[in-house]
């Protein structure tokens, strides 16, 4: 007679209605608010205040939510095994090249997916503040890897890999991770975010060092955005094309192949 084997919160389905209920708690409060905002002309929906608790709101009932839904212990839903720290250098080197890459992927689905102009401008939003760079800094680099990374390298990955093996676990938890940003056009880079921040969370155990990662992620772009005029200048970006195409591909390369030596070591104490 063939075992049952038993299922652990959450599968790939309920990882998707976790996702949709956060969503859903967000919308349910932005949607009225911006149809206020368009007949009133007011800003309601981008006061500072109501940003901010519905942000810590929605985003504490799904942590709650999904660690009692899990059954799991905390050090089991957040692992915080140790690390070497040098291996944030290899992350830091991976996510330069990997961006630089990504420019042609990027620029087809733009072609392919023409994206509309309310579109970016909604997008660019996104590093703005109410308090100039740091707090641009505070809310990108700081409080979304923090936030992101709980939900779906805690949360979701560890619930995935309790269900499937370590490849499924870490492909559906990085697409769901792309997919949730609801955005086409920059799909691409945030699928092999989550890639790369799901295959370390697999090898190191510690959601500590995937919100670290996740940050010099953001930070790298918040900085490319802020100060590209003076970054293009670099004697590096007026390379011709080819060669800093094959000079991104070494760099990502061997920034792979040092994530996983850093992390040799550190897996097998880890396993202990």
């Amino acid at each position: 007679m063939n075992e049952v084997r038993q299922k652990y919160y959450p599968t790939i389905l309920q990882s998707i209605h976790l996702l949709i209920l956060y969503m859903f708690i967000q919308t349910i409060v932005d949607f009225p608010l911006a149809l206020i905002d368009y007949y009133k002309d007011t800003e309601y929906l981008y006061n500072p205040v109501k940003k901010i608790v519905l942000g810590v709101g929605s985003t504490l009932f799904i942590l709650i939510y999904g660690f009692k839904k899990s059954k799991a212990p905390f050090l089991k839903v957040f692992p915080l095994k140790m690390f070497n720290p040098l291996i944030l250098v290899p992350i830091a080197t991976f996510f330069w090249g990997i961006q630089n890459l990504l420019n042609d992927v990027n620029a087809w689905v733009e072609k392919m997916i023409p994206a509309p102009v309310w579109f970016w401008e909604m997008f660019s939003k996104i590093f703005d503040s109410d308090f100039g760079w740091w707090g641009a800094f505070i809310k990108v680099a700081v409080v979304a890897p923090v936030v992101e990374e709980l939900i779906f390298r805690g949360i979701i990955l560890q619930g995935l890999r309790r269900n499937y093996n370590a490849f499924v676990a870490v492909f559906m938890s990085a697409l769901l991770f792309s997919l949730y940003h609801l955005n086409p056009w920059q799909m691409p880079a945030t699928f092999i975010l989550g890639l790369l921040l799901g295959w370390i969370m697999i090898r190191t155990n510690n959601i500590v060092l995937s919100i670290l990662g996740h940050s010099i992620n953001n930070l790298l772009v918040l900085l490319t955005i802020t100060y590209w005029e003076k970054i293009s200048a670099h004697a590096i970006y007026l390379l011709e094309k080819q060669e800093f195409m094959y000079l991104s591909g070494l760099v990502v390369s061997l920034s792979v192949i040092l994530i996983f030596l850093l992390s040799i070591k550190w897996r097998k104490n880890n396993r202990k």
